[in-house]
């Protein structure tokens, strides 16, 4: 069974969206629970998690300290660490059933794909598969389904200001990680905002900065 692990901070207009897919999984057996880990949100994101009945942790915001929370409220011997603005298409559970019932000492992420279908959607969408395929560098918005005893092994996530994410996957390593053919769908908000091109380069600067050794407190400032 698996503990879904969602960190949020004023969240309410996606936190209904990302929850749904997860109910039938729930009532299968699946999932056991959703763990929203919370930052301090101020909008109706905790008014939601109580009425679906999730667990609730709330605590100080930073996303790699919410998710380190919300796992360690978790009672599943399985977690899935979900963004709020992701989406797991239909047929995740099926796959993560599999998954799970084979090796506990490996680790899985989604296939990547925006809630948009632009041009330069499915360009960005190609890069995160060269880099999944060339780094086997899946980021959090891929969602990451883990055993508890592989996590707890490698220590979890660190409480980094910015990608904490790449931190724990490089640490589980390409041999131990499964690419799952279900898509995770993101919301593509911030890229229409800022810009496709614009956004996914600064994100490849800031990924670059990092594998050579950057302080992600200061890629977090910039970031930001």
């Amino acid at each position: 069974m698996i503990s879904v692990v969602i960190p949020t901070l004023d969240a309410a207009a996606h936190l209904p969206r990302s929850l749904a897919p997860l109910a039938p999984a729930a009532v299968d057996g699946l999932v056991r629970e959703v763990v929203i880990s919370d930052g301090g949100s101020s909008d109706a994101t905790c008014i939601i998690a109580d009425d679906v009945g999730a667990v609730l942790v709330e605590g100080p915001k930073g996303r790699g300290r919410q998710l380190i929370a919300g796992a360690a409220r978790a009672k599943s011997a399985w977690l899935l660490f979900l963004h709020v603005d992701t989406v797991l298409e239909d047929g995740w559970a099926e796959e993560a059933a599999r998954f799970i019932g084979a090796d506990p000492m490996r680790a899985a992420a989604f296939r990547f794909a925006f809630d948009d279908g632009a041009p330069s959607a499915r360009a960005a969408e190609w890069w995160v598969r060269l880099r999944c395929s060339l780094l086997a560098l899946p980021y959090g918005d891929q969602g990451l389904l883990i055993s508890r005893a592989f996590y707890e092994a490698l220590g979890g996530f660190r409480d980094l200001p910015l990608m904490e994410d790449v931190d724990l996957v490089r640490r589980i390593g390409r041999a131990r990680l499964t690419l799952l053919k279900s898509r995770a769908v993101t919301s593509a908000e911030k890229y229409r905002r800022d810009g496709y091109g614009k956004r996914a380069r600064r994100n490849l600067v800031l990924l670059t900065r990092y594998l050579m050794g950057a302080d992600p407190a200061r890629l977090a400032a910039k970031y930001d």
